[in-house]
């Protein structure tokens, strides 16, 4: 994976950006394969190794339905401390999205407080 994956990763999450974490917590349990199709004891741990690794979460998360909200839900809760196999991503990859994700966020928080905070301006005063 490289730069543009990663970017085009978080762009794919914004759509969550509003859902509320109980919400998308709720979704993710109900509705991720990890939860319900394996016994989690069962589950290979992580390697530490960049290609073993995304193999495993390729291997594991493989048809899951809610790969992105998922993802979203990790790097709302871990951040950059992220672990284990999330949203179909090695650790090393989901540090890498974490930035770019963290970078997108911040930058609407900095829109919205420029735009919509603004007081209408001219004519538009009611």
């Amino acid at each position: 994976m490289n730069q543009p994956d990663y970017e085009e990763i978080a762009a794919r999450l914004d759509r969550y950006a509003a859902m509320p974490d109980d919400v998308l917590a709720e979704l993710v349990t109900r509705d991720g394969l990890a939860f319900w199709a394996f016994d989690r004891d069962a589950i290979p741990e992580p390697t530490g190794e960049t290609e073993p690794d995304r193999e495993l979460a390729a291997w594991l998360c493989a048809g899951c339905p809610v790969l992105d909200a998922c993802l979203e839900l990790e790097l709302r809760w871990a951040g950059a401390d992220t672990a284990g196999v999330w949203g179909g991503l090695a650790e090393d990859d989901r540090r890498a999205v974490h930035r770019v994700w963290a970078a997108r966020r911040a930058a609407v928080r900095v829109w919205k407080v420029r735009h919509i905070n603004r007081r209408p301006r001219g004519g538009d005063r009611r």
